[in-house]
């Protein structure tokens, strides 16, 4: 399915790794939700992708009927039934994913700190910025250095890193 570039996503990451039967099931699930996703009577242009066995990402295309708070609800309320049935963490927004060669591997705050401490994470460490809301900046700016991301703002690099 085609999206609009300004269509709105919701990445959602899980603290561990889906695995191959369970990726399955998720793929129905969500097929299943995003064909019958409403907001207020209407069907939206709704879509998702599981990235890396990982990363959940509902994507709706606004120009033909908008989601509404209460079609976000359904959603989140969709994540947090994933989240209990696989005994996952969807929502902790310092589960912090990044790149070691093609491997994605994710930690807490304080785990990503001491690599980048130790200098194992440096200016161009792929990361994940879950923070982007359009099509657009998922395609584009989703996987990034971390020099230009979010976390560039949040993590101080030692000097010369």
């Amino acid at each position: 399915m085609e999206f609009h570039p300004l269509s709105r996503v919701w990445i959602y990451q899980s603290d561990s790794v889906f695995n191959k039967a369970q990726v399955q099931e998720l793929e129905q699930l969500l097929a299943d939700f995003t064909a019958d996703w409403q907001a207020h009577q209407q069907q939206l242009k709704a879509g998702y992708e599981i990235r890396y066995n990982r990363f959940l990402v509902l994507i709706v295309d606004e120009s033909q009927a908008g989601a509404s708070g209460c079609s976000i609800d359904k959603s989140v309320h969709l994540m947090k039934e994933i989240q209990e049935k696989y005994q996952v963490n969807l929502f902790d927004r310092f589960n912090i994913a990044y790149k070691e060669q093609e491997e994605v591997k994710a930690l807490s705050r304080e785990g990503f700190e001491s690599l980048i401490a130790e200098g194992q994470i440096n200016q161009n460490t792929i990361v994940f910025n879950n923070l982007v809301q359009s099509y657009q900046e998922y395609q584009e700016k989703w996987e990034c250095k971390f020099l230009d991301s979010w976390h560039n703002r949040v993590f101080s690099l030692p000097q010369g890193i």
